[in-house]
């Protein structure tokens, strides 16, 4: 018998910012302001995949979209992002990753220097 390939998997992550505002340029992927703020972004979320349940089969985030908040100053992040399925990770239990960051992020409150609206964390969602 052949062992059987890790297959890719996908979740999707959303989150608000609430101390970034939302511009047109936000909108546009090929803008310096979508790609600088992505960068950030992803330089804030890996660590804590990395020290997640899902580290030994995380695989990385990738912020497909921003969108304006309920605040003019609040912008909506959107991600897709990837783990093998393999069996090192028995099952993703997303409310098992939901929980570990929400800690890491001071109850859905902080990410890097950015706040976070307490109640926009998602996965799956």
């Amino acid at each position: 018998t052949t062992a059987q390939r890790p297959t890719s998997r996908h979740f999707t992550l959303n989150f608000t910012l609430t101390n970034l505002q939302y511009t047109a340029d936000l909108d546009a992927p090929t803008s310096r302001k979508f790609i600088s703020t992505v960068k950030v972004i992803n330089h804030y979320i890996d660590p804590l995949f990395k020290r997640s349940s899902i580290s030994s089969a995380y695989t990385g985030c990738k912020v497909v979209r921003f969108r304006s908040g309920r605040d003019r100053d609040d912008t909506g992040v959107d991600a897709i992002c990837s783990y093998e399925n393999n069996v090192s990770l028995a099952r993703f239990d997303r409310e098992k990753v939901y929980h570990e960051l929400s800690t890491m992020t001071n109850g859905v409150t902080k990410l890097g220097h950015y706040s976070l609206e307490k109640n926009s964390l998602y996965i799956n969602g």
